[in-house]
């Protein structure tokens, strides 16, 4: 099926549905406002109930949709007030219908083809959504794609003191080198504020900085070597 094919078909079904929901939605509307009519509530009052309890029903599904397009579940909230605004848009319609069985199915189906239809038409947007961030491309000449379903996740690098990136775990490496070789007499090393200073970090960067050097994540650097760095002749510029 060509683009141009798909994007007809869509639309088409996207119509459909929110035209349905319209439908549904108004006969609906009818029967709660009569509900809170019967029940001795003022026009006002009677006219902007029912779009409390169909508003609470499309807000929650807007937001489970836009928890979809962002590659996440919907929390138990959304799902407790979608829930509780279908059974209240149910109720409602089947208390002013007639006591019969039909009578009950008849009025209980606009309710229902409402909340039906509405997600119908958030499975639209959600497939014409664009793929998500978090799936990697395929690499180009790997010969492999991944298996239907499944997502690429790149393994991103273990991060440093602060940050991970190439950079600044090599400003790391370089105040702790620093830090090496401006120990003091008894072999203390400077505090972490004055190897941030030193380095035009934050206090706290310095502090990580002495941390992990004291845990061995810098254990290539050769303390000796690092001193010697330190005290050799600069070449004159």
């Amino acid at each position: 099926m060509t683009g141009r094919a798909e994007g007809w078909i869509r639309r088409t079904t996207t119509g459909c549905v929110a035209l349905l929901a319209l439908i549904a939605g108004t006969v609906s509307y009818l029967h709660m406002h009569t509900l809170v009519a019967l029940h001795g509530q003022p026009g006002w009052v009677a006219s902007l109930t029912p779009l409390s309890v169909d508003g609470m029903i499309v807000a929650a599904s807007t937001t489970l949709l836009a928890e979809s397009r962002a590659g996440r579940r919907g929390g138990a909230l959304p799902w407790a007030l979608l829930v509780a605004g279908s059974i209240a848009s149910l109720a409602a319609n089947v208390a002013v219908a007639e006591p019969a069985l039909t009578g009950r199915i008849i009025a209980a189906w606009p309710s229902f083809a409402l909340t039906a239809s509405y997600e119908l038409l958030t499975r639209q947007v959600r497939r014409s959504a664009p793929a998500s961030d978090g799936q990697a491309p395929r690499e180009a000449g790997d010969g492999h794609s991944p298996a239907p379903g499944l997502a690429v996740h790149r393994t991103a690098p273990r991060p440093g003191p602060g940050d991970g990136s190439a950079s600044l775990r090599e400003l790391q490496r370089q105040a702790w080198r620093w830090a090496l070789a401006h120990r003091d007499g008894e072999g203390a090393l400077p505090a972490g504020s004055e190897i941030a200073r030193q380095h035009g970090r934050c206090e706290r960067w310095g502090r990580l900085v002495k941390n992990a050097g004291l845990a061995g994540e810098f254990a290539d650097i050769n303390p000796k070597e690092a001193a010697g760095d330190e005290l050799a002749p600069r070449p004159a510029a």
